[in-house]
């Protein structure tokens, strides 16, 4: 019988962005490894809870870098020591530069140490008995990516797909038409049951979505 990963949901920061810890089991606990997905502005309570539980995080996943997703990263490794950042590589650079993640935009500049681990897009990762694919969904940012499970019909998808919207695809980096090739030929070949869980709002699922989101028709 194949393992059930577990995803806890953090909301951080004024953005209210979903940053997340997963471990291979629901049951998880004192030593047990995890992953950070995504680590935002005000991290405390994602960093706390990790550390009450006795969670040993092995490494921090960016489903891409802009500054609401990558803010807590210094924190996280400084909490936890120099864990392995992975982010995919057409986003090179962006952790160290404002303009380039779009902090500068914001009137608070957000730096943090580069990455150590670069993705391309068709990796497999494991966590404990769980494996999960990395998908290169490039139109929100150039370096979108998603992890999906698929055993267990669950995807982390950062902010290429929201219940009932889809990322901002107006920035000086987006691309809408890479955006609608990711939107419907990467995350629309999934099966409908697959639960999505976006960077901001609630989780859905691929179903629902491909039958009522606007921005799918």
């Amino acid at each position: 019988m194949s393992t059930t990963p577990h995803i806890r949901t953090f909301v951080l920061g004024d953005y209210q962005t979903n940053c997340f810890v997963v471990t291979a089991t629901v049951d998880a606990g004192r030593g047990d490894p995890c992953w950070i997905v995504d680590c935002g502005f005000e991290p405390t309570p994602m960093l706390d809870a990790i550390a009450d539980a006795g969670l040993a995080p092995t490494a921090l996943l960016l489903t891409h870098a802009h500054p609401d997703h990558i803010a807590g990263v210094d924190a996280a490794r400084a909490r936890f020591g120099e864990l392995p950042v992975w982010l995919h590589e057409a986003e090179r650079g962006w952790l160290a530069d404002p303009m380039l993640n779009l902090s500068a935009l914001l009137g608070v500049p957000v730096t943090c140490a580069e990455p150590d681990h670069w993705l391309t897009g068709g990796e497999t990762l494991t966590l404990g008995d769980t494996t999960w694919e990395v998908m290169h969904t490039p139109g929100h940012s150039p370096g979108g990516v998603v992890f999906l499970h698929r055993a267990s019909a669950q995807a982390i998808v950062g902010d290429t797909l929201f219940a009932g919207s889809i990322g901002r695809i107006d920035f000086p980096s987006s691309n809408p038409d890479a955006m609608r090739r990711s939107l419907h030929e990467v995350l629309m070949s999934w099966p409908d049951d697959v639960t999505v869980h976006p960077g901001h709002g609630p989780a859905t699922t691929i179903g629902r979505e491909r039958a009522t989101n606007p921005f799918l028709r």
